[in-house]
């Protein structure tokens, strides 16, 4: 979550509450559990780091004063080294979503780009997986772990189509991945 946070801070400081909002937009239904106690620890744990500094408190129409936190160098070079790298091939769907999703909002890496580098990987895990059920029996207890895997790999290979389609039509003309 704190890469995240830090991505979404890329382009202009934010205070806890706007972040959870973000953060719960682009999680749908599965960000109605996250809580601004939650941005604020983590915030509170990226200033530590080095990452953020509250920069000033900002006083709202109503309600209490909010403390608004902009990113450090340092933390802007760990977003940009979060994005660069692999989030593995068991990774789950939601974590490289909010990759794709902090790619966009902090523009410092191209959400495309980033699912054809998944693709990519996936294959690969996905070409070594069918081999490996090659030389196992199906009927195996080996054999029906396999073929799970590579039932999940597919399914992963699926939704990221379904990113691309998305992420092509939000992308302006000129910018975005290639076929990969």
């Amino acid at each position: 979550m704190q890469d995240v946070v830090l991505a979404l801070l890329v382009k202009e400081p934010s205070h806890g509450y706007d972040l959870r909002r973000r953060l719960a937009a682009a999680l749908g239904p599965l960000g109605g559990t996250l809580n601004a106690g939650q941005i604020y620890v983590t915030l509170t744990r990226l200033e530590k780091a080095g990452l953020v500094v509250r920069e000033r408190e900002e006083t709202p129409v109503r309600g209490p004063r909010r403390k608004v936190y902009a990113l450090t160098a340092a933390g802007r070079e760990r977003v940009a080294a979060w994005l660069a790298e692999s989030p593995g091939p068991g990774a789950e769907v939601t974590a490289v979503h909010l990759k794709l999703v902090a790619a966009a909002e902090s523009g410092l890496a191209d959400p495309l780009a980033l699912v054809d580098a998944r693709r990519r990987e996936l294959l690969r895990s996905l070409a070594e997986a069918q081999r490996a059920a090659l030389a196992h029996d199906t009927d195996s207890e080996a054999g029906l772990l396999l073929e799970g895997i590579a039932l999940r790999l597919q399914a992963d290979l699926r939704w990221l189509e379904a990113c691309r389609r998305t992420w092509s039509a939000r992308t302006p003309r000129g910018r975005g991945g290639g076929d990969g």
